[in-house]
């Protein structure tokens, strides 16, 4: 039980590290207020990442047992929303508010990517 909270913990380190990839995860202010607000907006995008990954699990999870895949509490528990190779954490971001409220359409895992054939079904 004590590795496993270690495991969760260590997650969540490396997804902060992760995100605070621009000064090397160093504070660079001088003064407390300013290492308090560089921890403050970490934490906030640690906890955006999460609640996206969250939404996103619970999506899918609804998805794949609507599509009949036997979702069992022992494959439930084995899902993390500390994961982020899907991020992009380099690039331009947008913070405009969607035409539709509500998450994006999930990929269907049967459809062709656009990088297999260069054309997507």
């Amino acid at each position: 039980m004590i590795g496993a909270q270690l495991n969760v913990t260590e997650a969540r380190h490396r997804l902060a590290r992760k995100i605070f990839f621009g000064q090397r995860g160093e504070l660079r202010q001088h003064y407390r207020e300013g290492m308090e607000d560089q921890l403050g907006a970490l934490g906030l995008a640690l906890n955006a990442v999460v609640l996206f990954n969250s939404l996103y699990i619970d999506a899918a999870v609804k998805q794949l047992a609507a599509d009949g895949f036997p979702v069992t509490d022992e494959l439930l528990a084995r899902l993390s929303p500390l994961q982020y190779d899907h991020i992009n954490f380099l690039g331009r971001y947008a913070f405009t508010r969607p035409a539709v409220p509500g998450l994006h359409p999930l990929r269907d895992p049967h459809a062709h990517d656009e990088s297999d054939d260069g054309e997507a079904e």
